[in-house]
């Protein structure tokens, strides 16, 4: 139950968002019992975001949830997945975004809980 959620200053077109689904497909395998077939994505392009009090480079922030949780080393590796996606499809650098990560025992989904 990985939710992958993408909020960027960058105007995003419907090419760049399906390259971004794709890809982050792909990328919740890095974490252990993760795949795209329980994955869902939002994203959420062209937001007023500035970084440092500045607007004037495109800034992108991306929070991953999942149900448990998985280890440091594991994000770690997520993060730079993360980062080289998102800098390849959008161009924002990895010095302008934030990724932080949630994990959960408590997941509902089609009536109850997991």
């Amino acid at each position: 139950m990985p939710f992958i959620d993408t909020k960027t200053s960058v105007a995003v077109s419907k090419e760049q968002e399906t390259e971004l689904k794709k890809r982050l497909g792909d990328a919740i395998r890095i974490i252990p019992g993760k795949s795209e077939s329980w994955l869902m994505v939002a994203i959420e392009g062209g937001i007023p975001m500035y970084f440092r009090g500045d607007d004037s480079e495109p800034v992108l922030f991306s929070e991953v949830k999942i149900f448990g949780n998985a280890s440091s080393d594991v994000y770690e590796k997520m993060t730079k997945e993360l980062t080289g996606i998102y800098q390849d499809v959008l161009g924002v650098t990895p010095d302008h975004m934030y990724i932080r990560y949630f994990g959960s025992a408590d997941w509902g989904w089609n009536g109850g809980n997991f």
